[in-house]
């Protein structure tokens, strides 16, 4: 699998790690998203506690996608506690990923601090993941307030999609400065028995500090496998890249200008006047003259 060039693509060497044990009792999936996580704090310009939440829940994208739907597109929407705001990430099939930081109605931010959207007291996360035939599936569930994102994460997993998974997510930020990003996802498969579990929850609870261990081996996801399946026989299965990338273009801009009443594009018509639009993922901005708007007055 590769990422298709482009000018929004994120240098680095982010990946996505899939392994199985050799007793087929755990599928586990391990991500590097460093550069992909910067791309798009830096496209939202988000700051201060919301850029490690967006940055923690497009690696979570990333991993659920990559466990229930790797062909498919996968997006993750929280929505703030008390409403307040709401982040986006959308992980594409072809490893490329963007995200949206919304604070809803403005509020000034106090001097010297970021507004932030909160993930404890109330916070909601949906996932909606495309179906090979086209159609949604989705779950809303409740951000658990100890468990951040990651619970969240694994609430939506054994709640809408059934599947016992441990997934941990993180995003380290230093002086405001994204460090590393990264995160794993365990799955328990139906040949699991006692004793592969046992050993497994052990693994996961030396894991507890993921911050300390992306750091020190800088996110690496060969590294993080090792640490996760120490002492167990394990297969590597593939790996694949990851990026930050936005999928605008001139022609989805004029595209989702067709849902517009046939009044108001007959109006900007007539005004001659370019029409600027500015693309919320990465920012680009599109000029979109009077005539590229003609044909969507043409009857099909």
């Amino acid at each position: 699998m590769s990422i298709p060039p482009g000018p929004l693509m994120s240098p680095g060497g982010d990946s996505v790690v899939r392994a199985i044990t050799d007793d087929g009792a755990f599928r586990v999936i391990v991500a590097r998203t460093t550069a992909t996580v910067r791309g798009a704090v830096a496209a939202q310009n988000a700051r201060g506690p919301t850029a490690r939440h967006f940055g923690e829940l497009l690696t979570g994208a990333v991993l659920i996608r990559e466990a229930m739907a790797p062909g498919l597109r996968v997006q993750a929407i929280l929505k703030g506690a008390g409403s307040k705001g709401s982040l986006v990430a959308d992980s594409h099939p072809d490893g490329t990923s963007r995200g949206l930081v919304n604070f809803g109605v403005a509020r000034p931010a106090e001097a010297g601090t970021a507004p932030e959207i909160s993930v404890r007291g109330g916070a909601l996360l949906q996932v909606m993941r495309t179906l090979p035939g086209g159609s949604l599936h989705q779950g809303v569930v409740e951000v658990p307030d100890a468990g951040g994102i990651s619970g969240g994460l694994m609430s939506y997993m054994a709640e809408s999609e059934q599947v016992v998974s441990t997934i941990g997510v993180t995003a380290i930020f230093d002086a405001g400065e994204l460090v590393v990003a990264g995160g794993y996802l365990v799955q328990l498969l139906p040949e699991v028995e006692r004793g592969p579990l046992m050993v497994m929850t052990e693994r996961l609870a030396e894991l507890q500090n993921l911050d300390e261990v992306l750091r020190t081996q800088g996110g690496s996801p060969d590294a993080l496998l090792d640490e996760l399946l120490y002492g167990m026989p394990f297969t590597r299965l593939e790996e694949s890249p990851l990026g930050f990338a936005c999928h605008c273009s001139q022609l989805r801009v004029v595209a989702s200008l067709a849902s517009l009443p046939r009044s108001d594009i007959e109006d900007l018509v007539r005004d001659g006047e370019v029409l600027e639009i500015r693309c919320d993922y990465c920012g680009k901005d599109y000029g979109i003259p009077p005539a590229q708007l003609r044909p969507l007055l043409t009857p099909n």
